[in-house]
């Protein structure tokens, strides 16, 4: 390049606010972190499928790191800055910890790309914060949700049969089907298959419910067969909403409708519904667990029970099989446990 392209660059450079000579911003025009995870953001918006998962990575970042480092120049933060970002949460939500140091990383790694700053990244983990924050195994203390009691179940069970609202209907499809909140909150009819009654009575099953890929935690649509109860319960349902389940004002129901109800369950209760132990009251998540003792403890076939649960069972190609093949003994499985629930 010759001394006048030299020049002109070195000139467009400064008027963008860029020092010719280091290839950075100058730091009155240098952009904060602030500014550069909104940038980021609105890149990464496009190539994220799932819109809740989109929304914690802002909501992280705005939570733990703004109040922080938010408003420092990005070419400014040291990996003492992250450290003393990281340090208040890292022992007591580890978890959360981790996952906002990755998207510190990120953001940074942007600002390096953007030629904002020049590397290394500060908020790499291994040969960098490793040094000074613990192992994540030693400061994890994981907490199992708050699960019912097989004896209490029939009890609980009976009190909730009591229960009206659209909230209570939802917590009844939620147990019926060992469901995550979200999904049985955020169920649509247009999601919902009811069969013929001779496809139904070939099939074992009534129809089926199932959830696309967007919803669901592992990004893969998960299919659920519908026997008698979750049948009647989507009867049930107001045809005025797509949702199975909606909110008085034809919103998705908040998940601390369905928490607070089981609250108010556990405290009319004379005995109350706590977790064996943790000895913590039971939350809807919970259910889900209590599900799994209950399978684990009556011999129930356990690839079809993790398939239930929606969790991953075997290579891609077994969980196509099993997607396609174990609905009849997930049905049968979910009338044994809609038995159950009934104290038979």
């Amino acid at each position: 390049m010759d001394a006048r392209a030299v020049s002109l660059r070195n000139s467009n450079l400064a008027k963008e606010g860029i020092d010719p000579r280091r290839g950075q911003m100058k730091s009155d025009t240098m952009p904060t972190f602030r500014r550069v995870t909104d940038d980021f953001l609105d890149m990464k918006e496009s190539e994220v499928s799932n819109a809740k998962h989109f929304a914690q990575w802002g909501s992280t970042l705005a939570t733990y790191v703004h109040p922080t480092i938010g408003d420092l120049p990005v070419s400014e933060i040291t990996i003492d800055d992250v450290f003393k970002t990281l340090k208040p949460i890292w022992g007591t939500k580890n978890e959360t910890a981790q996952r906002t140091r990755g998207r510190i990383e990120s953001v940074l790694n942007f600002a390096i790309a953007k030629g904002y700053r020049s590397g290394p990244n500060p908020a790499i983990w291994k040969g960098n914060l490793e040094n000074l924050l613990p192992k994540p195994s030693k400061v994890q203390n994981p907490q199992h949700m708050a699960a019912l009691q097989l004896s209490d179940i029939p009890r609980w069970w009976a009190e909730l049969q009591r229960r009206d609202g659209t909230g209570a209907k939802a917590l009844m499809l939620l147990t019926l089907v060992a469901a995550r909140s979200g999904e049985v909150r955020g169920m649509r009819h247009d999601e919902v298959e009811i069969f013929s009654k001779a496809e139904a009575d070939k099939k074992g099953y009534l129809g089926l419910w199932t959830i696309p890929k967007s919803r669901m935690k592992a990004n893969v649509e998960h299919s659920i067969p519908i026997i008698q109860p979750v049948y009647d319960l989507i009867q049930q349902a107001p045809a005025k909403s797509d949702l199975v389940f909606p909110a008085r004002r034809d919103g998705m129901l908040s998940d601390m409708t369905l928490s607070a109800l089981m609250k108010r369950m556990h405290e009319s209760d004379d005995v109350g519904y706590f977790d064996k132990r943790s000895g913590r009251a039971v939350v809807p998540h919970g259910i889900r667990s209590a599900f799994r003792d209950w399978a684990a403890e009556n011999k129930q076939p356990r690839d079809a029970v993790e398939l239930q649960l929606a969790h991953r069972v075997g290579s891609k190609v077994e969980q196509a099989y099993f997607r396609s093949e174990l609905l009849d003994i997930r049905t049968k499985i979910l009338t044994d446990w809609f038995k159950f629930l009934k104290g038979g």
